[in-house]
């Protein structure tokens, strides 16, 4: 975990502040600190289960930022990270949605794995992860929300903020990780639902970063 956090703020550091990237690892790493807390002091009742899992996620992330042909999932947030007419909410929103829509299926089978255990093991640790993750949401939505004068109800930035769902977003990772460990022991399947997951979660990405003006 203390390794995923030093880069993570290696990136803080190395990123211009206005990045899309740099957007969404602002919000990311302050709950990633958070989160290694809470495990730190006894929040979760296995913490070796929960440091594996965590530790898989952000590594996710952190691999496709860094890739030379990153999922597609994430090219739109990459794509458009310095787009004038993209607001820091929609990057943010971008990046939510790649980490938790698709990486975090992934981290889940892959703990599993190294873990030796069924996904109905870390049920409980997924929901509690979850649960943080919520916080991510509520740093994007009062950090980043234009306030009420820039904002109308009109705007269409108000209706893709309102059409984004971290809850829904939680339960779809949950159900694809659970088809995908029972697809281990085809790998056909098994890379052929992983694609499908990976282009269904970049068209979102796409729809939230559409340019205004």
């Amino acid at each position: 975990m203390e390794a995923v956090l030093a880069r993570m703020r290696a990136l803080d550091q190395r990123l211009p502040q206005r990045d899309g990237v740099a957007v969404f690892n602002r919000v990311y790493l302050t709950v990633t600190e958070t989160l290694h807390e809470r495990i730190s002091h006894g929040a979760f009742p296995v913490p070796r289960r929960a440091t594996a899992l965590s530790a898989r996620f952000a590594e996710h992330y952190l691999t496709a930022v860094e890739a030379e042909r990153p999922p597609a999932c994430w090219r739109p947030l990459l794509q458009y990270r310095r787009h004038p007419g993209v607001r820091p909410l929609q990057h943010a929103l971008a990046g939510i949605n790649a980490h938790i829509g698709h990486d975090l299926a992934l981290a889940v089978v892959a703990t599993c794995r190294h873990l030796g255990c069924e996904p109905a093991a870390l049920e409980a640790d997924f929901d509690r992860v979850g649960d943080t993750l919520v916080s991510l949401e509520e740093h994007i939505r009062e950090d980043l929300m234009p306030g009420p004068d820039l904002l109308e109800i009109a705007d269409p930035l108000t209706h893709l903020v309102g059409s984004w769902s971290l809850e829904r977003a939680r339960a779809g990772a949950w159900a694809a990780a659970r088809l995908l460990w029972a697809l281990r022991r085809s790998p056909e399947l098994t890379a052929e639902f992983t694609q499908s997951l990976d282009a269904g979660v970049g068209l979102v990405g796409r729809c939230l970063l559409t340019p205004r003006g």
